[in-house]
């Protein structure tokens, strides 16, 4: 058997050292005793809130840094709305015009009026193209409101086709004209009914093409026989929904019944689509358009630029007309702090300062259902309850609607009267809206989630600053989709930087914020400091309402999984500034409200998705 080892004695200087720790640990535990129950307290109150602000103090670190945007200055292509022209000057029906000039309040014509208006009197066919808020949509509403000579049974002598069912007041032009019957027809509302205006009689019929090509191969009492004019409103829009089988189903009915008509198309932007449906839809037409001629009283030099930066990318071909009164602006924000950024400039804009009406965009439906939301009961819900003394400035009472696809129509249509109505509020939509409705006094429009096109990005802004009005935008950018403002230069598109700390502290208008600290004193600066504090606690607000339920984490993490299936839907001319691997997840979903990334959650679907997956989890 082997020797058993022997225990070492305990030395003198283990002794020694024992007896000092010993020493220290009475020492430590005395002085903490001696302490009075008064500063224990206030010591635990300190440490808690100091727990509070370190949990939630990583929304500042770990951001990718924010590139510095060098461009040149760009010359926007800007139409001049008003003209000196009255509409008296025109060869119009006494009471439409008296109409025009009392009711609607319209003194002059616009550019696109005055050369739009005299060629249709002619009966020639047009291609009108020019900015939006215009004032395309009065052209022929104005023309057709002079019809004469009519019945209501004789059935629709002019056949408009709009991309939305949103539609206001179909034809204020028609009031002085009792015998004019106008009708829309549109998805969501109920066939019988729509059948029984049908067998009455509808002079003027407005209607999307869906609904249309639905009620000709169905309803037995809807023709054609006495339609004189076409008027395709917004046809990039129709083209871009889907409609352009539809349109071709609705032109071979016309056809069939009656071949010579007056045909209009109305677009902002000039596609192939929109090209190829004039080719069919139009019988040797009239080409308008304000921002060629514009171009052509250019500078030469400027004219040569603009032809040598057109040759050499074909996406720089079409430059876009811009409303004169608009300001426009983009924010660069990492993913991080998009929630908070967002927050803090609806309250700086709808709350601290005048009273504006804004319209905010998102990219999916989901998107748009989680914030409002969100949105709704944490800055108009609990913040309210916090505040029980109000000022002036934060006595106003915050109201959000939400507008989308999959609402029902007669929601939809509730919404869009009660914000076309309202004087101040806060929109929250999808693509929708972008195109096709005129919403008056809307001050801000704000582009969430960036568009998927250029020309896209006008019909959003053209929400605003519309018919000579002022307006504001802002496109809000994470660092890596930096590039998308030399894209939108190329373009003739001029926007402005605003920096994030200066929509962050917009928060120290508002104590609510205020992170309450033992000795602290009021500041009466902008302390960077402090405007990350108060934009953490507004942060953390927002985070604990998305927590506080199993059904807000649900619908925060599918508002998160719509977002990212969007992102993977940008054409591939733009999948350089917007790719599916430069996105963060954790740093997305901590702007979802979410604390951590989401485990179980498919952000590509390919096969490459499986790989993806797993450092994820890891990290």
């Amino acid at each position: 058997n082997p020797p058993l080892k022997r225990k070492a004695k305990p030395s003198v200087n283990n002794f020694k050292k024992r007896a000092a720790e010993t020493g220290t640990r009475e020492k430590g535990s005395s002085s903490k005793r001696s302490l009075p129950k008064k500063q224990l307290t206030a010591n635990q109150n300190e440490s808690q809130k100091s727990k509070l602000f370190i949990k939630t103090s990583s929304l500042f670190r770990n951001n990718p840094d924010i590139p510095e945007i060098h461009r040149k200055a760009v010359q926007q292509v800007q139409e001049n709305v008003f003209t000196t022209d009255s509409f008296s000057q025109l060869d119009l029906h006494p009471h439409l015009i008296a109409t025009i000039t009392t009711v609607l309040k319209i003194c002059s014509m616009t550019s696109v009026q005055k050369q739009t208006i005299p060629a249709l009197l002619q009966g020639k066919d047009a291609l009108v193209r020019s900015q939006t808020g215009s004032g395309q949509c009065l052209i022929h509403r104005i023309l057709l409101s002079s019809l004469l000579c009519l019945q209501r049974s004789d059935g629709p002598y002019a056949l408009v086709l709009v991309p939305t069912r949103e539609v206001g007041d179909p034809f204020p032009f028609s009031l002085p004209f009792t015998w004019i019957v106008p009708g829309v027809l549109m998805g969501g509302e109920k066939r019988k009914s729509e059948k029984a205006r049908l067998r009455k009689g509808i002079n003027i019929l407005i209607s999307t093409p869906g609904r249309l090509v639905d009620h000709i191969k169905s309803t037995e009492c809807i023709h054609f026989r006495r339609t004189q004019w076409l008027i395709i409103d917004e046809a990039d829009r129709i083209l871009d929904l889907g409609f352009e089988k539809d349109v071709t189903v609705i032109l071979n009915a016309l056809n069939a019944e009656r071949e010579t008509r007056q045909n209009v198309l109305l677009s902002a932007t000039l596609t192939e689509g929109v090209t190829r449906l004039a080719d069919i839809s139009l019988n040797d037409p009239i080409r308008i358009s304000i921002a060629d001629e514009i171009r052509k009283s250019l500078k030469p030099a400027l004219q040569s630029e603009k032809e040598a930066s057109s040759s050499s990318n074909p996406m720089d071909q079409e430059n876009f007309a811009v409303p004169e009164k608009l300001k426009q602006y983009f924010v660069m924000v990492p993913s991080k702090l998009r929630l908070v950024t967002l927050a803090a400039f609806i309250l700086e804009k709808c709350k601290y300062e005048k009273q504006h009406k804004m319209i905010i965009f998102f990219s999916s439906c989901e998107q748009v259902e989680f914030h409002y939301e969100l949105l709704v009961n944490v800055l108009s819900g609990d913040l309210e309850s916090e505040q029980p003394k109000r000022s002036s400035a934060s006595s106003v009472q915050l109201q959000f609607l939400r507008l989308h696809g999959n609402m029902e129509q007669e929601e939809r249509t509730e919404v869009f009267q009660e914000f076309l109505k309202s004087n101040t509020g806060i929109l929250l939509c999808t693509d929708v809206a972008a195109r096709g409705l005129d919403l008056p006094q809307v001050t801000w429009i704000v582009q969430y989630n960036a568009p998927a096109s250029p020309a896209e990005y006008i019909h959003r802004i053209g929400r605003t600053a519309r018919i000579g009005c002022h307006g504001n935008s802002l496109l809000v950018l994470a660092p890596s989709e930096a590039e998308y403002v030399s894209l939108l230069a190329s373009h003739k598109i001029n926007v402005s930087e605003i920096k994030m700390e200066k929509v962050l502290s917009g928060l120290m208008k508002d104590d609510r914020f205020r992170l309450h600290r033992p000795g602290s004193k009021k500041s009466y600066g902008v302390d960077p400091q402090e405007v990350r504090e108060r934009a953490t606690v507004l942060q953390t607000k927002l985070e604990h309402y998305v927590h506080s339920s199993e059904g807000t984490v649900r619908r925060a993490k599918k508002a998160l999984q719509s977002f990212l299936c969007a992102y993977t839907a940008y054409p591939r001319s733009l999948k350089h500034i917007f790719h599916i691997k430069s996105i963060h997840l954790g740093h997305v979903a901590k702007s979802f409200g979410l604390r951590d990334a989401p485990q179980n959650l498919t952000t590509l679907p390919t096969a490459n998705s499986k790989k993806k997956t797993k450092p994820r989890a890891k990290r």
